[in-house]
């Protein structure tokens, strides 16, 4: 799993990085297009408070926060008990040691057992950006399609521009189609398909 969206584009638009590049900008803009239409429509059929996929989230939460024991310190300092650990949650802070609650802007397992035992409301601790509203909200907008270039409007200094080739001569070498690793990202270990240990392959097996 990533939160880097360059990476899921990588892996979608791998069988058209060999493309010139009009017809790659277009295949992304049709993919664009085709993922926000999908959404916007899953968006609008949605009749929860919260996206299905933060329901879905909370609801597993809630289903943990069955086992964890809470001691009240005062009216918004909870002692939390989860197995062989402690918690602090502090409701009028919006805060759980564990702080899942602070980075999420979700009620993690510990804050769900506080709600559990008194009358906080679930959804009020919920950020609003995982709302129904703000899902649908950012998915109205469409990507227009583009004509065919024979409709195409082109100003007269655009269309009588005389673009000629480059004259810089590239030395010919293989080209990479492996993308460059971020900073901190590593090859995975090679796995001998002959005796399947890693660290070397058949050839060196």
């Amino acid at each position: 799993m990533t939160t880097n969206i360059s990476e899921l584009f990588n892996v979608v638009l791998v069988k058209v990085r060999e493309l010139p590049i009009t017809a790659f900008v277009n295949e992304v803009r049709l993919l664009c297009q085709r993922w926000f239409h999908q959404r916007r429509t899953k968006a609008s059929g949605c009749s929860s408070r919260m996206s299905p996929d933060v329901e879905n989230k909370l609801e597993q939460r809630r289903d943990r926060a069955q086992t964890i024991a809470v001691i009240c310190a005062d009216q918004y300092t909870f002692d939390i008990v989860d197995g062989d650990c402690n918690y602090c949650v502090d409701m009028a802070l919006w805060t759980c040691t564990c702080r899942k609650f602070q980075l999420d802007q979700l009620p993690c397992d510990r804050v769900l057992a506080v709600v559990r035992k008194t009358p906080y409301e679930v959804y009020d601790l919920c950020s609003l950006y995982y709302s129904r509203e703000f899902w649908h909200e950012t998915y109205r907008g469409m990507i227009q399609p583009v004509p065919h270039i024979s409709s195409w409007s082109v100003p007269s200094q655009i269309s009588t521009f005389d673009l000629q080739p480059s004259d810089v001569r590239i030395v010919a070498r293989k080209r990479r189609k492996r993308r460059i690793l971020s900073t901190g990202e590593d090859l995975s270990t090679p796995k001998c398909s002959h005796c399947k240990e890693h660290g070397h392959n058949r050839t060196t097996c």
